[in-house]
């Protein structure tokens, strides 16, 4: 026969709970709590661009490619032209022919922004920390376009003054040429990388929108020029004239064609469809699963 077990003496309750039939305390936490807003995905997405090396490569190489094609093109032309055959010539249209093939490197690293994550999966994270899509897309776009355009600018207004000093022959660049040939073209080709973040973001892979991007670039130009039929050469004036080869060039005034895009037409063409680009990107965002 079993012995009957002594009661189990009562405890008081610890200072943490609270008595029966009495509301628990609130509790307040010594972490400050804010709300989050636009400035804290900026400076997240900062802290990403600049702490990956595609992006130091990407514009490593850019800034190679405009600087050295931009200074050697002016110095192959001075060592191989007389004063009297420069004299009509602007020094800036020289930069031409390196922004033209770093436009490749903007290009690139706007896809790597957006499509690198979802490839990584790292877009999961991204969208846990900041819910809000349509803040991670903006904020994204804006640090991308801050770096694309300071860089661009500083690498052409670099190969503008050097150009300006190799050619001593050519004719004095106007105000207008100037703001064109840094500023505007500046503005353009960030422009065209933004459009290239916008397009990873649709896309989500980054081969396939890099692929696209340089479609866009080059085969336009590159079908006109193997357009030898009567009956399209309309089609062929068109895509030279609305070629992104033209249209950077139209920044130099050395447009291919007399008709088309003029003056600062490029860079409100570009903004047109960037922005219809973005809406749509934005859409998708927030219709999709990450």
């Amino acid at each position: 026969m079993s012995t009957p077990q002594p009661p189990m003496p009562q405890t008081a309750a610890p200072n943490w709970q609270a008595a029966p039939g009495t509301p628990y305390p609130t509790y307040t936490s010594p972490i400050p709590v804010t709300r989050t807003h636009l400035g804290h995905a900026l400076a997240s997405e900062w802290t990403k661009i600049r702490s990956v090396r595609s992006t130091m490569w990407t514009l490593g190489v850019f800034v190679l490619l405009v600087v050295g094609i931009g200074l050697a093109a002016a110095a192959l032309v001075s060592a191989n032209s007389s004063d009297e055959s420069l004299a009509g010539e602007s020094p800036l249209s020289f930069g031409f022919f390196g922004l033209l093939l770093g436009t490749m490197c903007i290009i690139t690293l706007g896809v790597l922004t957006t499509a690198s994550e979802y490839g990584t999966g790292m877009i999961r994270t991204t969208m846990t920390a900041c819910p809000s899509r349509g803040r991670v897309l903006a904020a994204k776009s804006i640090v991308f376009f801050v770096v694309a355009f300071v860089v661009t600018l500083a690498s052409a207004l670099l190969v503008a003054l050097a150009d300006v000093a190799l050619l001593e022959g050519s004719r004095e660049p106007t105000g207008q040429e100037w703001l064109k040939g840094t500023v505007g073209i500046s503005f353009y080709i960030a422009l065209l990388g933004l459009l290239s973040l916008v397009v990873g973001s649709i896309i989500r892979h980054s081969a396939g929108a890099i692929t696209i991007m340089i479609g866009v670039l080059l085969a336009p130009l590159v079908i006109a020029l193997f357009m030898f039929s009567e009956s399209l050469q309309d089609l062929q004036q068109a895509l030279f004239e609305y070629s992104i080869p033209n249209q950077l060039s139209v920044f130099y005034a050395q447009s291919l064609s007399e008709s088309g895009p003029s003056g600062w037409d490029p860079l409100w063409i570009m903004l047109g469809i960037t922005a219809v680009a973005f809406a749509g990107a934005f859409a998708l965002l927030e219709k999709r699963d990450v």
